[in-house]
């Protein structure tokens, strides 16, 4: 239920951040400036993650990364509710966004029955998990409930359409969509003059 404000009507709930200085002090591999990450947000495996400047990821996201590893560049967004798992490494370029609800693995169980795979089980039955690294290129962008199976690669510049399937590599500069993920059209490069003059005012 939303508080109630001052004038007897419903207020709207606002998204908290935690504060810098315990972001600092939390153990991330590296952690940049300007970064705002949700209080509600789960976080396995800091000393695992480096985080670039003017990062912002909003609630609800879970990074798990036990092992393997997690990169997140310069200026991007991870809206709420996103999921990473940097097992096999993940890697986010520079200006990368993520709506809400993108899954990201780097790793998968065996899904033929030859291992077993429940992560309750002894750790030498679930030999069957792969992992392969994953990375999205500058500028690229994911629509709602988009997934990113483990081993692509998303060349720079394009973008994925929501609750589409990523199942291998996409060239650079596309507009993606569908399950399996396809090339629609070309995506435009106006965007790159847009960066040009941002990091001019930086």
């Amino acid at each position: 239920m939303n508080p109630i404000n001052s004038s007897g009507s419903y207020a709207p709930l606002e998204q908290s951040y935690l504060r810098e200085e315990k972001l600092r002090d939390a153990g991330f591999r590296f952690f940049g400036n300007n970064v705002r990450i949700s209080d509600t947000c789960t976080i396995v495996g800091v000393d695992n993650i480096n985080i670039g400047d003017d990062v912002t990821i909003d609630s609800g996201t879970v990074l798990n990364c036990n092992s393997g590893s997690i990169t997140i560049g310069n200026f991007v967004h991870i809206a709420s509710a996103c999921y990473l798992n940097g097992a096999g490494t993940i890697v986010l370029g520079d200006f990368c966004n993520l709506d809400s609800g993108t899954c990201i693995y780097s790793a998968t169980d065996d899904y033929l029955g030859e291992t077993l795979t429940d992560p309750t089980s002894p750790e030498e039955e679930l030999d069957g998990v792969k992992c392969a690294p994953v990375q999205l290129g500058k500028h690229v962008i994911t629509g709602a409930g988009a997934v990113i199976l483990p081993g692509c690669r998303i060349g720079e510049g394009s973008s994925i359409g929501a609750m589409s399937l990523v199942t291998k590599d996409l060239d650079g500069w596309g507009v993606f969509s569908g399950v399996p993920a396809k090339r629609l059209k070309d995506r435009s490069r106006a965007l790159l003059e847009l960066e040009r003059l941002l990091l001019c005012r930086e």
